[in-house]
């Protein structure tokens, strides 16, 4: 085979590897995302119960602040999650874990704490998956093979093959 002709195969092996790992990375995006939204919705459904949003309850310093006049025998500051709030974090909660067909009873404040962390989870590899095809990107559109046109090393690689006598 000529020099030129495995020159422009082995540029073309490369790109077509490198387009099968951008879209990999994109379909792991989808997935990842389909996960996210059903995370999102499961914390949505959670709050619902407990009657809270992100910032209905009080962060610690407010409720500190506000029996500060009532000195009493109990702590000066009370923890409150921000998802459970006055709910009872001990209620007992149906949760399928990710990944798994089983249901498991656990207690209120379990199950939101997984979903919480599972969803922070979630938002770092999305943000890496993210950047992953970005690079993927940049690297095919360098290559030139995103454009409208043909690739100016492939051109090349064509006419070079187009002098040679065959």
């Amino acid at each position: 085979m000529d020099e030129n002709m495995k020159q422009l195969q082995q540029s073309l092996i490369e790109l077509e590897t490198e387009a099968e790992h951008l879209l990999l990375a994109r379909h792991q995006l989808v997935e990842n995302d389909k996960v996210r939204n059903g995370s999102r919705e499961a914390l949505t459904a959670l709050r619902k119960r407990a009657r809270t949003t992100k910032t209905s309850v009080p962060s610690p310093f407010e409720s500190m602040m506000k029996n500060i006049g009532n000195p009493a025998s109990r702590p000066l500051v009370k923890e409150v999650c921000a998802t459970c709030g006055n709910h009872d974090s001990n209620e007992q909660t149906w949760m399928m874990f990710p990944g798994t067909d089983v249901f498991a009873k656990i207690p209120f404040h379990a199950a939101h704490s997984i979903l919480e962390t599972d969803q922070a989870r979630l938002d770092h590899e999305a943000q890496k998956l993210q950047s992953y095809v970005k690079e993927k990107s940049f690297f095919i559109s360098e290559k030139g093979v995103l454009a409208d046109k043909i690739s100016p090393g492939v051109v090349r690689s064509l006419v070079a093959l187009k002098d040679k006598p065959w």
